[in-house]
Formats: C-alpha cells, structure tokens, sequence
C-alpha cells in the first residue's frame, strides 16, 4: 500500500454511492446470505427485530472491511484491470477517507453486534475484520501462493456468526457450513486466476498460477474439488442436511468435479485457442455452486418443521 491514493486531485466530492462500492457489495451480498442460513438453521429461533438488527451489523462489518481492503490494496487494484474501476484507484475517494470509514464502521458494527445478539458473536464478527484485513490483506495475499486457501477463512465465518447469533454458542453444524466457503474458495478464485494471470502478474501478487503455473493450478483445482465433493456430499447427512439438499449436492458436484476435470486435462495452447472458456465456465458454475449449496440448507430448515426436511 502507498500514500500515492492519499495526494490525489479530485475535481468533485465524492458520491454516497462511492462510499458504498468500497463496501463491496456483492460481497456483502453472499456474506448476509450465509449468515441468515447459519442463523436460521440454528436450532434455536431469533427474534425478527433482533435477528434484522444482528445481520443488518454483520453486514456492516463485511462493509467495513472491504473498505479497509481497498484502502491498504489500491496500488494493486490501480494495476489490475479487474480493479482499476474501483473507487480509490478511480480517484473518486482517496485512501484515506476509506480508511476512516473502514475503521469507524467495523467499531460500530462489533459493539452494536455484541449489544444486539451476544458478546461471542461480536468477538466473532471483530476476529473476521482483524483476520481479512491484516494477515489476509496486509501479510497473506502479498507473500505467499497460499493467499486464498488460508485467507479464505475470513469469508467463511458468516454462517457461523449467524448461528452464535441464535445460539450464542458454537456447535459441528456451522463448521459444516464454514468448511464448505472454506473448501469452495481456492477452486473459485484459481478458476478466475487461470485466464486473468497477467493481471496478477503485473501486480506482482503470488497467485499460484503466477508461483507455481497454471499447469500446477490445474491440478490444485482437481484436487481441491475432489474434496470439496466429499465434504458437500457429506454434510447432507448431518443435521443442516436431508434429501432435498443430497440431490441438490449430488447433481452441483457431479458437474463441478466434471468441469474441474475439464480444466485439469487441458494445456495451454487448448486454452488459450478458445480464450480459457473452459476455465471461465467453471468460474461462473462455481458462483452458483456455493449459492445453491446454502438455498438447499435453507429449505431443510423451512421445511423441518412440516415433517418435510431433513431426514
């Protein structure tokens, strides 16, 4: 990170919807989806108005920490074509004053968390801010290939948040849920990193594929997806699980083993002939892989208590 974002000219005041895309909104998207499954797959129900509050702050605290993201990661975004639109390296708000918001919405979002449901699941919420933005961001993403396996644990805390939010306690099931963000992860982002290398190349960030190839990238893929099968197969015969979501776990993991396999036995001239469409399939399928996975586990829950779900 460099003070470069924080001597910027800025013709014009930034815009409440410039403050909001530092939020990362579609991330908050998937982290308020996952924590309301967590919550309401607890065994123990929540009060409408508490239950609203408690996730209205968590996604403040993933706000928050997207904020901080973009402020300590702008030379990198500023580089990346992937990036190069977002707010600060746009110069539409300068690093500092999304600093200033990072900080200032993760302290309202923990003690209002802690207030609303329970001092554990505000722990909860400040351990995933500290944990995404300092040894993922600051450490992880800058150092080393295995970035986004370890770093991956800072998006999977949701559900299990959610679940503290209702409980108050910890329990196997959202580790079930945290194991499937965290297991879904590397594939996911790998995916992307196979044909949007030369982005993290001259951002000079160790992606496997730029550490190690894409050939080394493919089979993590392979593997990794391998055991993502298991796991997600695995956790429809616990107490989140039941039919409607082992059907739907079976058929999402058949064609994503199929599309990991797809991309483990290309090389790069295939690739490269067809512009990684391949790889791009799997990222997309990916997107909707993990969504699906938790709309199975919500309609368990739904349908529990009509004697329809589970098991």
């Amino acid at each position: 990170m460099t003070d470069a974002t924080n001597s910027q000219s800025f013709e014009k005041e930034p815009q409440l919807g410039d403050y909001f895309a530092l939020m990362k909104p579609r991330v908050m998207q998937l982290v308020v989806f996952t924590a309301v499954v967590g919550m309401l797959a607890a065994p123990v129900s929540v009060n409408p108005v508490i239950g609203f509050a408690s996730i209205l702050f968590l996604a403040i605290g993933a706000g928050a920490s997207g904020a901080l993201n973009m402020w300590w990661d702008a030379d990198i975004d500023a580089v990346m074509k992937r990036t190069i639109n977002r707010p600060i390296p746009a110069g539409k708000v300068t690093g500092q004053s999304a600093m200033y918001l990072g900080c200032a919405l993760s302290g309202l979002a923990v003690m209002m968390l802690s207030l609303s449901a329970n001092l554990l699941a505000g722990f909860m919420l400040a351990f995933t801010i500290f944990f995404y933005v300092v040894p993922y961001t600051m450490w992880l993403k800058r150092s080393t290939p295995q970035n986004i396996v370890i770093g991956g644990a800072a998006g999977a805390f949701p559900p299990v948040i959610g679940w503290v939010i209702a409980t108050g306690s910890f329990a196997l099931e959202p580790w079930l849920m945290f194991a499937l963000i965290f297991m879904w992860t590397p594939p996911h982002f790998w995916a992307l990193a196979l044909f949007m290398r030369n982005d993290y190349d001259d951002a000079k960030v160790p992606m496997l594929t730029v550490t190690h190839g894409r050939r080394s990238t493919r089979n993590h893929i392979l593997a990794y997806t391998v055991l993502l099968a298991v796991l997600a197969v695995g956790t429809a015969f616990s107490a989140i699980g039941g039919w409607i979501y082992l059907a739907t776990a079976l058929v999402l993991n058949l064609l994503f083993l199929k599309g990991a396999y797809g991309i483990w036995k290309r090389d790069e001239e295939m690739s490269e002939a067809d512009n990684f469409a391949v790889e791009r399939r799997f990222f997309m399928l990916s997107l909707w892989y993990l969504f699906a996975h938790f709309v199975a586990i919500l309609i368990e829950t739904i349908l529990k208590p009509y004697g329809l779900g589970g098991w």
